[in-house]
């Protein structure tokens, strides 16, 4: 591919481009030339009332409760190269969705807080490549995410309450090559997960790409290990049998033996590049009864490549007695990452709030 400013690493810094660098947040809502730091109005005008426009007038946006804002409405070619977000409020209930090109089907849905890694509503420290997680709660996004026509992002709040978003979306205005793919992101949950089923991560796609990653929220509802359940990739054409088959849920998530640490006989949290099990919650002794987990993987260097549709679908399997497997019935949601070509197939309906909540 030829250099063209649409991404760039150690390797390449020192290269000159002619893309436009841009930036949107609620201090140049258009992200404008010129345009940035003007307002009058905005969450901070109480605050500078003795320093004037210039002093942090529009640092964020309040969002009524059932109100979709705009975030970012970008008309060209380019890509996002960064979002930062700092989302107060229900984290599951604060709905991401991008759409590329003018199609009316988003290719990215999903609750803010699981499309970075944070499923359960608490924040956990996460160090990643593409995303990381920094405190209080600040939420990072480093996907490459092309468009040719348009890209816009919203946030619907589903909450009964107002929310006070906090966000930077970074990008450039450029050529895209014609063998850059689109960004998508989908989020499903299933509670309880019915007997002997396995979990569906990702179904429905059709267009050429590749598998980038998973995010896991996965909460236990037995006693005893859960992790023994095998990830499958179903392509192009693939039917009963998947063309790729993990051999264990820490497996594919580059653990090993149940997470735990051998020595504390605890699980063992970790974060890395690539891979991690970043959260673990575990039951206090009076309401949260349940161990609950954070997992991610992300197929930088391993994407799994499709020419014609995708299926992803992991089992829930523990243990019963005499050394049988026991399927489980567990809380599990999940977010897909992938790129491919256009145009996306539709998703399934997004869980009511009720489905959504986290208890």
């Amino acid at each position: 591919m030829a250099f063209n400013g649409l991404g760039m690493n150690l390797g390449n810094l020192s290269q000159l481009s002619s893309a436009q660098t841009r930036s949107i947040s609620p201090e140049n809502f258009s992200g404008a030339k010129g345009q940035a730091g003007m307002a009058t109005e905005g969450t901070g005008k109480n605050c500078a009332r003795e320093l004037g426009q210039g002093w942090k007038i529009s640092p964020s946006v309040a969002i009524a409760a059932g109100q979709t804002f705009v975030m970012a409405d970008i008309e060209g070619s380019g890509a996002i190269q960064q979002i930062w977000l700092t989302p107060a409020g229900n984290w599951r209930f604060s709905i991401l969705r991008i759409y590329w090109d003018d199609q009316e089907q988003p290719a990215v849905e999903c609750p803010v807080g699981d499309f970075f890694c944070m499923g359960w509503g608490k924040y956990a420290q996460l160090s990643s490549l593409p995303v990381c997680v920094n405190p209080g709660s600040a939420f990072n996004c480093y996907w490459e995410m092309p468009f040719r026509k348009r890209c816009r992002m919203t946030m619907t709040n589903l909450a009964p309450e107002a929310m006070t978003l906090y966000y930077q979306v970074n990008y450039t205005l450029t050529e895209v090559p014609a063998d850059a793919a689109y960004f998508h992101a989908q989020f499903r949950r299933t509670n309880p997960l019915p007997y002997k089923q396995d979990y569906t991560i990702l179904d429905g796609v059709r267009g050429r790409g590749q598998y980038v990653g998973t995010y896991m929220a996965w909460g236990v509802n037995n006693t005893g290990w859960w992790g023994e359940g095998e990830i499958k990739f179903f392509m192009d054409g693939d039917r009963e049998f998947p063309t790729i088959c993990g051999t264990g849920t820490e497996d594919y998530f580059c653990g090993s033996y149940n997470f735990e640490n051998g020595e504390s006989h605890q699980y063992q949290p970790f974060s890395t590049p690539y891979t991690g099990l970043h959260q673990v919650l575990k039951p206090d002794g009076v309401y949260r009864s349940q161990q609950r987990f954070g997992l991610y993987r992300w197929h930088i260097t391993d994407p799994i490549r499709f020419e014609q549709d995708l299926r992803v679908t992991i089992q829930a399997l523990g243990w019963r007695n005499g050394g049988r497997y026991l399927p489980l019935q567990d809380d599990i949601a999940s977010v897909a990452y992938w790129y491919q070509t256009l145009p996306t197939a539709p998703f399934p309906a997004l869980p009511s709030k009720d489905e959504l909540e986290v208890i």
